[in-house]
Parts: structure tokens; C-alpha cells; sequence
């Protein structure tokens, strides 16, 4: 039961680990100071704790699917437009907060762009300081703007640090011969968690949730190949 509760082995170096901490001190950094100098600085203060949680994500964890661009823009867009909307309407309180991340939460689903600190500018938005309630729909500049520079500067550090983002789309792998004998052997944790090592970067996921999902997969492909099979067998009067 308590062994549910201990957190997973991580399979990158400290290497990256540098590479990912100084990408984000360094992003975060840039991004809000940027924006201090268009909007000012309570203004951009206001967005650090969002932004800096988008910053763990865009760097640390780049390969995600939380993580690529049109996560963090359509998601701070999607958080900016709700949370002024519920602001107005039922004015700045706890209650309608929570209310306009909830409602965030369901738009960036259904526009397929989650991003989970956008649900944070939410809430942040809507409990605004008195300068960026000042600007009133106007909140939306240094939203995007400072989520924009965020990107950019993710984009430009991950590929000059080796790390390939956004996350293309995966060439298939050559095909090498193999003997009858040796086809299809059977995948385990141990495999996926040293096929995880070589990769040598943050991945949202455990060997042995691969393992359930390659377990899964294997059981369908068997039931659609019995189902082909007999699909076309003929029939017997």
C-alpha cells in the first residue's frame, strides 16, 4: 500500500537535470523581465508563477504533449479570455476563480491545448492586483506576450542544448532482420526502463505504465488478427 505512494526512478543524468534547471531559471527570468519593460513590473510579477510553471514543463519536460507550442498559447489564451469573462460577470472572488479555471480546464480540453499552468493564470487573473485589474481586457497583452517570449526563448535553448522541440512527428525505425526465434520477445519494465535511460530525457510517463499500454496494445492486435482470419474464412454449409 505505502509502496504506491513512492515516486518513480528517474532515468535521465544529473546532466540534464543542469540543462533543464538552467533553461527554466533562465526562461522564466527572460520572459518576465521582457514584459516588465512593455507592461511594468507589478504587471509582470503578477504572471512569474504561472509562467514559471510553464517553464518547468517547456524545459524540463519538452517531449510532452502538455508542453509543445500550441499547448502553452492556445492554453494561456483560452485561461486569459475565460478568467476576465468570469471576472466580470460574477466579479473577483474565490468562488468565481475557481469557477473560471474550471471552465478554462474544459475549453483547453475541448480545443485540445491542455496546459495545466494555465489553470494557475486562471486563478490569477481573476484574484488580479490592482494594476493589472487596471487594465481590464487589456490583461490579455501580457498574458500572450509573456507566454509568447517564454516560447520563443524555450524553442531557441532546448535545440542549442541538443534537445530537439517542438516534438516532431517520429520516423518509423528501419526494420532489421531478425530470426524466427528472436521475433517478438516479450517486453518488460526492465527493457522500457533501460530504452528510457539511452533516450536521456524527462518523460512524463513509467516503465511500467509502458508496459500496460504495450500489454494492452499486443492484446487487441491479437483479437483483430483473430477477427481477420476469420473475417475470411469461408463458410460451411
Amino acid at each position: 500500500m505505502l509502496a504506491r505512494w513512492l515516486p518513480a526512478a528517474i532515468n535521465t543524468r544529473p546532466a540534464e537535470w543542469s540543462r533543464a534547471a538552467l533553461g527554466m531559471a533562465l526562461g522564466t527570468l527572460f520572459s518576465v523581465w521582457v514584459c516588465a519593460q512593455v507592461f511594468g513590473m507589478d504587471v509582470a510579477l503578477h504572471l512569474v508563477g504561472p509562467l514559471g510553471a510553464s517553464a518547468v514543463l517547456l524545459f524540463a519536460v519538452s517531449s510532452g504533449a502538455l508542453a509543445q507550442p500550441w499547448s502553452i498559447i492556445g492554453s494561456y489564451l483560452c485561461a486569459g479570455v475565460t478568467a476576465l469573462l468570469v471576472a466580470q460577470v460574477l466579479g473577483r472572488t474565490l468562488g468565481s476563480a475557481c469557477l473560471a479555471a474550471g471552465m478554462a480546464l474544459i475549453l483547453m480540453c475541448w480545443l485540445r491545448c491542455l496546459h495545466p499552468p494555465a489553470g494557475a493564470l486562471a486563478l490569477t487573473l481573476v484574484l488580479a492586483d490592482p494594476a493589472t485589474i487596471a487594465l481590464q481586457w487589456r490583461e490579455i497583452g501580457p498574458v500572450m506576450f509573456g507566454a509568447s517570449t517564454l516560447l520563443l526563448t524555450a524553442l531557441a535553448y532546448n535545440n542549442l542544448t541538443r534537445t530537439r522541440y517542438p516534438k516532431g512527428v517520429a520516423e518509423p525505425a528501419a526494420q532489421a532482420f531478425v530470426s524466427t526465434s528472436a521475433q517478438n520477445p516479450a517486453i518488460c519494465a526492465d527493457d522500457l526502463k533501460q530504452a528510457l535511460a539511452e533516450m536521456e530525457q524527462f518523460f512524463d510517463v513509467t516503465p511500467q505504465e509502458l508496459e500496460q499500454l504495450i500489454q494492452a496494445s499486443e492484446r487487441h492486435a491479437r483479437r483483430r488478427s483473430i477477427s481477420a482470419v476469420l473475417a475470411g474464412a469461408p463458410e460451411h454449409r
